[in-house]
């Protein structure tokens, strides 16, 4: 299948959402259930982590000829911070606090770099 190219960079980036929102169940989902074996919940992620892999290569595949090697990582960068901070309220039920804003903000003025032409 090939997309338009105007439709590249925004497919590639709903990928790498896709992709991170599986990845962060993977890697944090089983807090809530600690009273799990820990080889049941690694096989539990491990299962989870391949539907990531599923939507993260096509991603960066997809992606490498509109964006850098570099831009596709920094932008999975900031994708992840974002998910997360939603995870964390929605699934683990943390709450952010102001410093964990700002330490995100300043990450992704960070990342606002690698975009500097």
């Amino acid at each position: 299948m090939t997309l338009p190219p105007a439709l590249v960079p925004y497919v590639a980036v709903a990928l790498l959402v896709g992709s991170n929102v599986f990845m962060t169940f993977a890697w944090y989902g089983h807090l809530k259930f600690k009273a799990a074996p820990l080889y049941v919940v690694v096989l539990a992620s491990w299962g989870i982590a391949f539907f990531e892999y599923c939507l993260q290569v096509p991603a960066n595949r997809m992606g490498h000829g509109h964006f850098s090697a570099a831009e596709l990582k920094t932008i999975q960068e900031v994708v992840t911070l974002l998910v997360f901070a939603g995870f964390s309220v929605w699934w683990l039920g943390e709450p952010l606090r102001w410093n964990h804003a700002v330490g995100f903000a300043l990450i992704a003025g960070g990342a606002a770099f690698v975009f500097y032409r």
